[in-house]
């Protein structure tokens, strides 16, 4: 008999009553039994090998799925209980990309090299270090019943896509099994266990040698050859995202109003709208093969998540003394023994597969990941799977403001601010959900003694110790992944105070696109949802509004005679005259873009900064000139959107189709983020980062939103769905969002269940 799926107050008032007692049976040892395991993960065809059971349970499943395709190809899942629609919801989101689904999971278990090859080794001791499957099992089998039947659905999802489409083929993952999903719990781009320096792992672990040397693997490197060639004259750009939240009082309609805004690398989550007659009705953006929506809305409640600036990994420095019987390490008056464990990396070679093997130490704290100065680092964060997967999923029901902050009293989401708006006309900054308390005396950006007991962290700041803005008098929220103090506006009694707050609650300071974010919502009471969209795509760049007039005033400094006076004349005319927008036919933004990045590589303070900017100038247009023929070359000539491949890393080519885009990356101020990241051999650039799902939203008796996807729905070059958004996105030209089911049958390209079941 299958339990319901309680809505999330209901999750998180069951799970939360639970917890004492459930984390006193962990701690005894008494949960729910050992769990089965299985090898059937490392079978050659493991979910394809199914027995008959198995099979005619996945198509019962199937039965109770509905998958409606609208017009842009994205699924509308639909089922009986949450579990079913986990279940159709991963299924669809394999025929769109499954290489995309495999490739997290190996990362997240610590597998890639595996699939990839040695450069991948010190990346999944990496992961090692933190998720170790036994321990998953177990988890999963002292799960909550209801959280425990997602989990299967998830894995049974997946499974029934391979046994249904055999000509996929796996590089690693034949089969997946229920507890895997407690790997990957948490779906912002680039997780607190990825913070460790790979190369400082390999310097550390490196010269390790035992029945398997270690010592010819390759070394490694940031990208593990899964980033492309970086152009060394563009800034890369930062990782951030928007979340713009309007009151009521500042719409014309009376409406709350949303904007979800995140950037990321392109093609790294999809659309997804998930439904059930257990309360589910979810639409937004889902990271690759997890089956909660990440950023998003349901009919009353949205929200969004923007990286924080909160510090919540710290690195704790010991002596060591080696003796016979192991590394020792000192705790206040005490000596204590470093836990030693063996960890194996398979890794795939021209003629087979070969494993590295070592010894990985922990203190106390966590994992030792470096050395530093004779002393040994270890890093602790936080790692509570089940708790994640709960919070993650159980927001996505929450109706409401009370509702949410209901579910956030789990504390796991340690790597995001929360903007939040609802039906009932809340808006609301939520600061990230998991900061350590810890003792101010010490500074938290460096490692601290680990000897010294007074350094261990004393518990995590509540919702409401953290800094935090709730339906503040001037009816709108903002974060730019730029500091908090500024949410409610520059020196606003709404916005938190940075005094009342210790330094490691937030390490950002402000950021252009900050500036920028008041700039446009400031003082303004008539917004509608394309009032919002104007808004996110505001063409003004804040940080040239800053340096251009230093430029005009070096120049205008200069002699008659100097040598720079005449060849920067009209480059100079043209800055003098801009607005600062971008514009996809602004031969000002190209220049001053090229200029900027020029101007990046040298230091302030120079001896002549005035001939600095200058120098930056006069090596810009040359670039541009030998580049593109002639520096007055439009931006959008030069900026392009491309894509061409269904690769994780994508090429481009000069040759190739490709489309304009205005759009420039964050570090000047663009809203609108688009970051030049991977450039090849290319003359143009090509954005691989920056808004990559954009989504407005309003709440009110009915739910209304538009929404773009960089590119298309599939991974398939193939799919009329691959490219088909591109020349929307490359606008900010939003479609509608399908969210209520006549809507959705409206716009129907194809309605099936999993399996193409009839």
């Amino acid at each position: 008999m299958k339990s319901a799926t309680p809505s999330a107050p209901q999750a998180g008032r069951a799970f939360l009553g639970l917890l004492p007692l459930w984390l006193a049976a962990v701690a005894l040892g008494c949960g729910s039994g050992e769990v089965e395991t299985s090898d059937a993960a490392a079978a050659p065809d493991g979910a394809r090998n199914a027995g008959s059971e198995e099979v005619t349970a996945w198509e019962s499943r199937a039965d109770a799925v509905t998958i409606i395709r609208d017009d842009w190809g994205i699924a509308h899942v639909y089922g009986a209980t949450d579990a079913d629609a986990v279940f159709g919801m991963v299924y669809a989101q394999a025929e769109d990309d499954f290489n995309r689904i495999e490739v997290n999971f190996l990362n997240a278990q610590g597998r890639l090299a595996e699939a990839e090859g040695e450069g991948e080794v010190w990346r999944d001791l990496r992961m090692k270090l933190f998720i170790d499957p036994q321990r998953m099992r177990t988890l999963y089998g002292e799960s909550p019943d209801w959280l425990r039947e997602l989990m299967d659905a998830w894995a049974d999802g997946l499974n029934y896509f391979l046994y249904t489409h055999p000509a996929v083929q796996p590089r690693v993952l034949h089969r997946f099994e229920p507890w895997m999903a407690l790997t990957f719990s948490e779906g912002s781009i680039g997780g607190d266990m990825e913070r460790p320096s790979l190369s400082a792992l390999e310097a550390f672990y490196g010269p390790q040698m035992g029945a398997n040397a270690t010592a010819g693997l390759v070394p490694a490197s940031p990208g593990s050859g899964r980033v492309a060639a970086r152009r060394a004259d563009f800034i890369p750009e930062p990782a951030g995202s928007n979340g713009f939240a309007i009151a009521p009082s500042n719409t014309v309609d009376g409406n709350a109003l949303l904007l979800i805004n995140p950037h990321t690398s392109f093609y790294f989550r999809a659309e997804t709208h998930m439904v059930s007659d257990e309360g589910l009705n979810a639409y937004g953006a889902v990271t690759w093969g997890q089956f909660f929506i990440y950023q998003g809305f349901n009919e009353t409640s949205g929200w969004m998540h923007t990286s924080t600036g909160a510090d919540a990994i710290d690195e704790y420095a010991y002596e060591v003394i080696e003796r016979e019987d192991g590394v020792y390490y000192f705790y206040g008056d005490e000596e204590r023994l470093m836990d030693e464990r063996e960890i194996r990396v398979p890794y795939k070679t021209e003629s087979g597969m070969e494993e590295a093997v070592f010894t990985a130490y922990y203190s106390h704290e966590g994992p030792i990941v470096r050395s530093e100065g004779g002393d040994w680092i270890a890093v602790k964060l936080m790692n509570d799977p089940v708790n994640a997967l709960t919070q993650a999923y159980a927001r996505t029901k929450a109706r409401n403001l009370e509702e949410f902050l209901e579910v956030m009293e789990l504390h796991t989401n340690s790597s995001n601010n929360t903007v939040f708006a609802d039906a009932e006309g809340n808006i609301a900054y939520l600061h990230a959900n998991f900061v350590p308390v810890r003792d101010t005396r010490f500074d938290w950006s460096a490692p601290v003694d680990g000897s010294d007991p007074a350094t261990a962290w004393q518990g995590v700041h509540g919702v409401r110790e953290s800094p935090l803005v709730i339906n503040p008098p001037n009816g709108w929220i903002q974060n730019t992944n730029n500091w908090p103090y500024t949410a409610a506006g520059v020196d606003s009694p709404a916005s938190p105070n940075i005094d009342d707050f210790p330094p490691y609650m937030d390490r950002y300071r402000e950021n252009a696109r900050g500036v920028h974010a008041i700039r446009v919502l400031e003082g303004r009471r008539d917004f509608d949802v394309q009032g919002l969209i104007d808004a996110a795509y505001d063409s003004y760049l804040p940080a040239f509004a800053e340096m251009i007039p230093l430029l005009l005033a070096a120049y205008d400094g200069l002699p008659a005679d100097d040598a720079f006076k005449a060849p920067l004349a009209e480059p100079i005319e043209l800055l003098r005259g801009w607005d600062y927008r971008f514009g996809v036919e602004s031969v000002a933004t190209a220049v001053a873009i090229f200029w900027g990045n020029r101007l990046n590589g040298t230091r302030p303070g120079d001896a002549d900064e005035d001939r600095t900017r200058l120098t930056a100038l006069a090596d810009a247009t040359t670039q541009l000139a030998r580049d593109f023929g002639d520096w007055r070359t439009p931006w959008g000539d030069i900026n392009r959107f491309q894509r061409l491949t269904g690769d994780i890393v994508q090429p481009f080519s000069d040759e190739e189709p490709s489309i304009p885009v205005g759009f420039t990356p964050s570090a000047w101020g663009s809203l609108a983020a688009y970051g030049q990241r991977t450039f090849n051999d290319t003359k143009k650039i090509y954005g691989t980062r920056g808004n990559s799902f954009v989504a407005v939203v309003e709440f009110g008796d009915s739910l209304r939103a538009r929404a773009i996807t960089a590119g298309g729905q599939s991974g398939d070059p193939a799919s009329p769905h691959f490219d088909d958004q591109a020349e929307r996105y490359s606008t900010g030209d939003l479609r509608p969002v399908y969210f209520y089911r006549p809507d959705v049958e409206a716009h129907a390209q194809r309605q099936y269940r999993p399996g193409g079941r009839s």
